[in-house]
């Protein structure tokens, strides 16, 4: 087993207004993680750069990515809908 993981998101919106949106929706759920893990959004320009880091097992770092993953979907239909 591993001793530690880490896994690179990088999500590019084509604008930098939206990754700082989808960055603010989500820091709230980088907030409150469990022991042994660390989540890290940055912006970049046009890109939203999430990196997980982890002492647990797989299994915790493919759940903590859905429920990443889930959040940012929400959060660019709220977007998406805002502009509609």
């Amino acid at each position: 087993m591993p001793e530690s993981s880490k896994t690179v998101i990088e999500i590019d919106y084509g604008d930098a207004d939206t990754a700082k949106a989808i960055q603010k929706a989500i820091t709230p759920d980088n907030l409150n993680v469990p022991d042994g893990m660390h989540i890290i959004t940055v912006v970049e320009g046009t890109v939203l750069e999430i990196e997980v880091h982890t002492e647990r097992s797989i299994g915790s770092l493919v759940a903590t990515l859905d429920d990443m993953l889930s959040c940012i979907q929400a959060a660019e239909m709220a977007i998406e809908d805002a502009v509609k």
